[in-house]
């Protein structure tokens, strides 16, 4: 288990894996790191799929409106809802995608970042200061890489839980 210095901006997601340690990134995103915790704390992405898994790039998840089996689950309709809350407002920084880091999943509109996120597999530097970066893995990056390929995968994988460290126990 990694040092979790700050428990309230800490994502533990439990994976088919096991844990992905996320921290948040609260002074460059303050926005976005809210909304991941209220959606966590609410249960909304507990058994959300990861819909769009692309090698080499990244894998996006956090269509809490489609992409949740309890909630009647398509996995074509997966990857094109949000949470019932407003969109946010882009935080752009200079915060390079790096391995890892965590980005806010939008449509054309920078404007337009809800629920769904992804998490880089390798650098992708051309995304720097197009898509909001709130977080970054701190543990279990090997559990991201081994999540199954595909737009949208066959079998695809899923958050089994997400919740913020400090609640936890």
């Amino acid at each position: 288990m990694p040092e979790i210095n700050d428990p309230e901006n800490t994502i533990l997601m439990e994976l088919k894996g096991g844990t992905v340690t996320i921290e948040l990134m609260p002074d460059i995103a303050p926005k976005h790191c809210e909304r991941m915790k209220a959606l966590a704390r609410a249960g909304a992405y507990d058994n959300v799929v990861f819909h769009r898994v692309i090698e080499g790039f990244m894998a996006q998840t956090g269509d809490v409106a489609n992409g949740n089996a309890a909630q009647g689950f398509n996995i074509r309709m997966a990857g094109t809802g949000g949470s019932d809350m407003p969109d946010l407002p882009a935080e752009f920084s200079r915060i390079p995608h790096d391995r890892g880091t965590l980005g806010a999943a939008r449509s054309s509109n920078p404007n337009s970042a809800n629920s769904q996120f992804f998490i880089n597999f390798t650098d992708n530097h051309f995304l720097n200061g197009q898509y909001t970066v709130y977080g970054r893995v701190i543990a279990g990056m090997e559990h991201v890489d081994a999540i199954t390929r595909g737009e949208p995968p066959a079998n695809p994988d899923r958050m089994l839980s997400v919740k913020v460290a400090a609640d936890a126990s």
